[in-house]
Order: structure tokens, then sequence, then C-alpha cells
């Protein structure tokens, strides 16, 4: 069987936004290990506050043109009041939560998997097939302890999301070539 080797080359600025983006993601997945309710209350609130935020901008839309009909202030009035249950609720939030990031965390996985075996002979690839098979474990992990985990486990399981993630775009980088 032959063996084929293959490089990575990037320029410069390209292998340096690289390894800069894989540093920010390594840092940002610590503070969510470290910190997690903190991390998990965060994107609770951030969610909270887009929302809030969306509705608000709908309710305005809704007034200047639709505000004869009760049907057009329904989906404002669930943006509000949504954003402001979970702004409210953070812990209910974070449970709701978690069932995106099952969902996330298994699609991120399937791409990550199947991505890494197209970079498969460049040097690195082992790095996005771990990053896939982590994502595909903590899914599991999530689901099982879904929802009684969810308030620390948002949190953990981002940051080592982010971890890896940055992990295996630090790797690429430093492992590609200039030209």
């Amino acid at each position: 069987m032959r063996s084929v080797s293959l490089d990575i080359f990037m320029d410069g600025r390209t292998r340096r936004a690289t390894i800069i983006t894989g540093v920010v993601l390594l840092v940002l997945g610590l503070i969510g290990v470290i910190m997690p309710q903190v991390i998990t209350v965060a994107i609770s609130l951030l969610i909270s506050f887009l929302l809030v935020l969306s509705g608000v901008v709908v309710a305005y839309l809704t007034w200047i043109n639709y505000s004869r009909t009760a049907l057009a202030w329904l989906k404002p009035f669930l943006l509000i009041a949504l954003g402001l249950l979970i702004g409210l609720y953070p812990a209910a939030g974070a449970a709701a939560l978690g069932l995106v990031l099952i969902i996330y965390f298994l699609l991120d996985g399937f791409a990550s998997i199947s991505f890494s075996f197209v970079l498969r002979p460049l040097p690195g690839w082992g790095w996005t097939l771990f990053n896939g098979i982590l994502s595909m474990i903590m899914a599991g992990v999530f689901l099982v302890s879904w929802p009684f985990s969810a308030m620390w486990l948002v949190g953990v399981l981002v940051g080592i999301s982010l971890m890896v993630d940055g992990l295996a775009l630090l790797m690429l980088g430093l492992s590609a070539r200039k030209f």
C-alpha cells in the first residue's frame, strides 16, 4: 500500500489567525470548566436578553404595520414572555438550553468526524477526529444526566467543547507550513 503525505499550507496571516483563534477558544473553554455555573447563567441571560430585544423589535414592527389584529401581537408577546421567564429563572433556561446543546453536540460530533476523514492524510487530522468523538460522548453524558445537572453541566460541556475546538485549531495552525 502506498503512503501519501500531504502538508497543510497557509499564508502567514491565515496561520496566525488560526493559532490566535485556537488560543482564545482554549482560554474561554478553561473559564467554562473552572466556573461552569457562571458560564451557564451568562448564556441563559444572554439568550434572555436576545429574546426580549427581538420581542421589542417585532412589537415595534407590529405596532407600525399590524396593530389592528390581536393575532399579530402573539409573536412579540411570546418572545418577550419567554425572554423574561428565562431571565427570571435561569436554571429553567439552562435545562432548556441543555436540550439544545445535546442536539448541538451530536451534530458537531458528526460534522467533526466527517471533516476529519476529509483531512485524514493531513497532519493534525486526528485532533479533529478526537474533537468529534468527544462531542458525541459529551452529548451522551448530557442526555443521561439531563435535567438535574443542567445548571453546571452546560458550562462544563461548553467549556470542554471550546477547549477541544481551540486545541484542534491550534494544532492545525502549528502544523501548517507557510508559503
